[in-house]
């Protein structure tokens, strides 16, 4: 067969590294049709309106619920063998292992609040938003790509997720649907910690309850000595301290209480944090396709590097009610060249997925960082037109 790239295979073999990463980069961007049942995270925040996939052993959430993946070229079909498969044009191009709704979604705690209102499963990672409120939205100062108001308006969560809840959930997602981390983020808060300290007594929980990994995301504290505190908790293996985008005009346009806090501070914030929880171990969204500077954020992303932070990059996901809801997200080759660019670096710097032990940067399934690296670290290229 062919594979997206033009690569022959023989019919009998897997297809090759090169085309399965660049068909990742391009399902992120055009998302894809299913002719077949595929479990669904459905709007709100996070991976929106996304299909949970593994595409030849990759983790993958790719747009299906948006107009743009109602026209993809790219198709999810049965196969007569009971597997499944990605097909353009008639060509099978990756197989996609199954997917199913996680177990523990059918229980509810003792209250009556269901699980998957307390914490959902991407792939084999358990989610949260545990503090489902933050102090931005619904004013001038909300963060335009963002749907944590979404979800809550929509009845799909509850407002404040509490430390019990939140480990009971997380030892029936270990145990029922084998997942491997847990993956806890907030809104953010006026007070001094921005929420720090009570997402890392949640980790905690999960920790003590379950035994899983976890990583806790919050922004920069308005003193440093926090991290330090939190550090304490032993709440968290992993911190995720996100900037979105390095570019300071696009940040002052999507995010302008982030613009505020001021990049700079992201840097120092993120240097202190390396140096309690280690190299890798302290990760970043940055969002591409948004009007940033791919130079200046390629340059950023190997800054950021150089001190132990994993920039981990993914293309907008335009969430549906946000307030970049009409926008879309950016063609494959441009998210393909600032991935090959960041990951080279990554790879001469000896940073990799492995060095995180929980959240985005060890899940991976929303970027494709992870599949664009091994090819760079063997000399190959990851996709035409990068």
């Amino acid at each position: 067969m062919t594979g997206v790239l033009g690569h022959e295979t023989a019919p009998h073999e897997g297809p090759d590294p090169a085309s399965v990463a660049a068909l990742i980069v391009e399902l992120q961007s055009v998302g894809l049709r299913t002719d077949a049942e595929v479990e669904t995270r459905v709007g709100g925040a996070g991976p929106t309106d996304a299909g949970m996939l593994w595409i030849e052993g990759f983790p993958v959430t790719v747009p299906v619920r948006t107009e743009d993946a109602r026209r993809s070229p790219y198709v999810l079909r049965h196969e007569d063998d009971g597997g499944r498969a990605i097909y353009r044009d008639g060509r099978r191009l990756a197989s996609v292992a199954d997917t199913r709704r996680p177990r523990y979604y059918d229980r509810t705690t003792a209250d009556g609040v269901p699980y998957w209102k307390i914490a959902l499963l991407h792939l084999d990672s358990m989610a949260s938003t545990v503090v489902q409120t933050c102090n931005y939205w619904n004013t001038a100062d909300q963060c335009r790509f963002c749907g944590i108001g979404v979800s809550l308006a929509a009845g799909s969560t509850i407002v404040k997720k509490t430390p019990e809840q939140l480990a009971e959930v997380s030892v029936a997602a270990k145990e029922l649907d084998g997942a491997v981390d847990a993956t806890l983020t907030t809104g953010s808060s006026t007070a001094p910690d921005r929420g720090a300290r009570y997402v890392a007594r949640c980790g905690r929980a999960v920790k003590d309850a379950s035994g899983l990994p976890v990583e806790i995301q919050f922004e920069p504290p308005r003193d440093l000595a926090i991290l330090d505190e939190v550090h304490a908790t032993g709440g968290a293996d992993a911190v995720g301290i996100h900037v979105e985008t390095f570019d300071p005009q696009v940040l002052a346009h999507v995010a302008p209480g982030k613009a505020r806090t001021g990049i700079e501070t992201y840097f120092r914030t993120w240097e202190r944090a390396v140096a309690l929880w280690g190299e890798g171990r302290v990760s970043t969204y940055v969002i591409l396709g948004m009007g940033e500077d791919p130079d200046l954020t390629v340059a950023a992303c190997r800054r950021a590097v150089d001190i132990g932070v994993y920039p981990f990059i993914v293309p907008l996901r335009p969430v549906a009610g946000s307030l970049m809801e009409d926008w879309a997200p950016p063609p494959g080759p441009y998210s393909n060249r600032v991935y090959r660019q960041v990951a080279a670096y990554m790879s001469r710097r000896g940073m990799s997925a492995e060095n995180a032990v929980a959240g985005c940067a060890r899940c991976q399934a929303c970027s494709a960082l992870n599949a664009v690296q091994p090819l760079l670290q063997i000399g190959r290229r990851p996709g035409a037109g990068a």
